[in-house]
């Protein structure tokens, strides 16, 4: 059994690492080593985990790196052939572990694989996080199996096939190490959200596979979130998702792709605007003006070549004109890959 180093970053987070941490630690994977990487917590986080798990490596950060800066430090001193990102909000059942690791090692093409993520308090229901699977549509707005934009569905067995995906969810990610030294750990500038995805888009570019493993599952405690127009969320989404594309859209499909989001997005800022969300509206504003305004530091991080999505359609179109809420309710001749 190869070693695999779980990664657990955290910041002030006690009262769910009680909650979550003894799962974790039960994972019945013989091989594993356990990092937990303190963003510079103040509540006494270390100190209890020092108390309860002594076998728990615990790995201080000077400040609060934020999600990308503090993973990555992480990954860097994790001794495993895998390392797995996983959320201080995820419970584990004792076996989760074994399939994920199980189907690396059967297929050495996999960059990065995700169990099932199902929600904490409705265990028959998707969570956010990436549910059974993500995918990009052709304007690059992600999607999941089990949760699309505002609707998540119940599990009941429709997407127990495993299957290549655009990308796997950052709640609880595996990724192969020598993947990582092709393709580049997740890019810190992003600092948090969207960084999951620029990085799965780059192991696709250096030619890895993503993948869904049904038979490993997880729960989310904030499994029930995701979808809102919090302002702080808003502008990480709008700021990294536009670096995500510089980066990963070749030269000659960047511009139209933009000129269309901007078209999206300019009518949603009018949207929150006439309806009092003025926040909303200025979040989108700031996240277009920083994005433009540091495009240049990307340059040499641009795709010499298309690498394509695997849905060709626009989701938005999808569910909001054609009322397509599932993923099962989506034309599957519009998806380029689904094995």
């Amino acid at each position: 059994m190869p070693r695999v180093t779980l990664i657990i970053l955290s910041w002030n987070a006690l009262d769910l690492i009680k909650q979550c941490l003894p799962s974790v630690v039960a994972t019945d994977y013989p091989n594993l080593e356990i990092i937990f990487a303190d963003n510079a917590s103040t509540d006494d986080s270390c100190a209890w985990i020092a108390a309860q798990y002594p076998t728990v490596r615990i790995l201080r950060h000077a400040e609060n790196y934020l999600f990308c800066k503090g993973n990555n430090k992480a990954i860097r001193a994790a001794t495993g052939k895998y390392v797995v990102l996983l959320n201080n909000d995820i419970e584990t059942p004792a076996g989760w572990l074994r399939p994920l690791v199980e189907a690396a090692e059967r297929d050495a093409s996999f960059g990065a694989l995700q169990p099932k993520v199902l929600q904490y308090d409705r265990r028959d229901r998707f969570g956010y996080g990436g549910a059974a699977g993500g995918f990009l549509d052709r304007l690059g707005y992600a999607f999941t199996r089990g949760h699309i934009l505002g609707t998540k569905e119940q599990d009941h067995g429709q997407y127990n096939d495993a299957c290549d995906l655009d990308y796997a969810g950052g709640c609880a990610l595996l990724l192969r190490q020598s993947a990582l030294a092709q393709a580049g750990l997740l890019d810190e500038r992003f600092q948090m959200h969207m960084e999951e995805i620029d990085l799965c888009w780059r192991l696709r570019r250096h030619g890895f596979r993503i993948g869904f493993v049904p038979h490993s599952r997880v729960f989310h405690v904030r499994g029930d979130t995701g979808f809102n127009y919090e302002p702080w969320r808003l502008y990480f989404n709008i700021r990294n998702s536009l670096w995500m594309l510089y980066k990963n859209v070749p030269r000659a499909h960047f511009l139209p792709v933009l000129v269309q989001r901007m078209a999206i997005e300019g009518a949603l800022a009018a949207r929150l605007l006439l309806t009092g969300q003025w926040k909303g509206t200025g979040a989108i504003l700031r996240g277009y003006r920083d994005a433009l305004r540091r495009c240049r530091e990307f340059r040499d991080d641009r795709a010499p070549d298309r690498t394509p999505n695997a849905y060709r359609g626009s989701i938005l179109w999808d569910y909001y004109v054609k009322r397509r809420k599932t993923f099962s309710s989506l034309p599957k001749r519009r998806f380029a890959y689904r094995s």
